[in-house]
């Protein structure tokens, strides 16, 4: 399974079950990955949709490698280690790129 399948996936789950994310601003995250390029997580009016390419404006980037992102989903990545050793990168505002680590926790 690609990782953009794994987040699909994941998006289908939240929004079968949107009470971790009812509450949350409106908000876009974008994840660069080194294999299969940008990809868009959008939370939107208690929704999560996921959204191929780079078409909106976000708050934070955070890039790595397809391997990396699928640990994250799984939350089987020390983000800590990881961002210490270069293997994520965030652009923009870190405390939203810990908002949605905590967010797909919670649907783990």
């Amino acid at each position: 399974m690609t990782v953009k399948n794994e987040l699909y996936q994941l998006a289908e789950k939240m929004n079968a079950d949107p009470v971790h994310i009812k509450d949350e601003k409106n908000r876009v995250f974008q994840v660069d990955l080194e294999e299969s390029g940008p990809i868009q997580i959008l939370l939107k009016d208690g929704k999560v949709i996921v959204e191929e390419g780079a078409p909106h404006e976000t708050e934070v980037t955070l890039k790595l490698s397809d391997k990396n992102f699928t640990k994250l989903l799984k939350d089987d990545l020390n983000t800590t280690m990881a961002f210490m050793t270069g293997s994520l990168r965030v652009d923009g505002k870190m405390g939203l790129a810990l908002k949605l680590q905590e967010i797909v926790k919670k649907y783990q």
